[in-house]
């Protein structure tokens, strides 16, 4: 099926790590042209030689998505490069440390809330103009199953997420009238170093990852995490004018078991 992005303009954040990496993949097999974003420039000059690029067919930018004015000079500098932007795509994010409530930090709060909360919603602010002065383009938000699931000590990551997915749904609201549509990519775990990290700041040693896998996936029908590529391929379709009728909807890649 041809999803008709060849020569879109696409907007990556977080680019180089593992579900980043395999979205900016996904992007230019379909012939589209991708800025991305790293938070150091060490890392897109190690991921560029590995994308099999046309030239001329990938930037990279670097940016404390943390940071609103960055994430603004992200977007110009962007359009600067490629002349324009048709797909933008919010993707970075932090999966914060697991704690009680009453261990819980202030500042980690913060950092959560202002990378997976703040930070979509500033590249939106920043980006949707360019998309409604077209008329058309599409943002695909990265959110989780933590926005719809709860989990006990997940409640930083969890909460973001909710509250993200809140915002895209606003969002799409308001855009979809003026030709934009945005939705939202709601994974379970996925084998990237982000679930790594969650195995031991959950479990510590007392698993391997094998056995944290068993566990973690224990409520998904296939029984595995879902691969970053199959996380990229969702966020292509939702980006593909081929779903341009879609708006504020949720593509849930977790298998989980259904509750009656």
């Amino acid at each position: 099926m041809d999803l008709q992005l060849k020569d879109k303009v696409v907007l990556v954040t977080g680019g180089t790590g593992g579900i980043g990496s395999a979205i900016v993949r996904a992007f230019l097999a379909e012939g589209a042209k991708v800025a991305f974003s790293s938070t150091r420039q060490e890392k897109i000059d190690k991921l560029i030689p590995t994308l099999d690029a046309a030239e001329g067919q990938v930037a990279g930018f670097v940016c404390d998505a943390r940071d609103e004015a960055q994430v603004k000079k992200l977007v110009e500098d962007a359009k600067a490069h490629f002349g324009t932007l048709d797909v933008v795509v919010p993707n970075a994010g932090y999966e914060s440390t697991a704690s009680s409530i009453a261990d819980n930090q202030t500042e980690e709060i913060l950092k959560t809330y202002t990378l997976n909360v703040f930070s979509p919603m500033w590249l939106m602010k920043y980006a949707s103009p360019t998309l409604v002065e077209k008329g058309e383009g599409a943002i695909v938000v990265l959110a989780s199953a933590g926005s719809y699931t709860p989990t006990a000590t997940m409640h930083n990551y969890v909460s973001s997420k909710y509250a993200v997915a809140g915002a895209t749904k606003c969002i799409a609201q308001e855009l979809m009238p003026k030709g934009v549509h945005v939705n939202l990519i709601c994974p379970g775990p996925v084998d990237t170093d982000m679930m790594r990290r969650i195995e031991h700041d959950q479990l510590g040693d007392s698993m391997t990852h094998e056995e944290a896998m068993k566990f973690f996936a224990a409520t998904a029908l296939d029984k595995r995490y879902a691969k970053p590529e199959e996380v990229a391929a969702a966020v292509v379709m939702m980006a593909s004018p081929k779903t341009a009728h879609t708006c504020g909807m949720e593509f849930n890649l977790d298998a989980i078991v259904p509750s009656c």
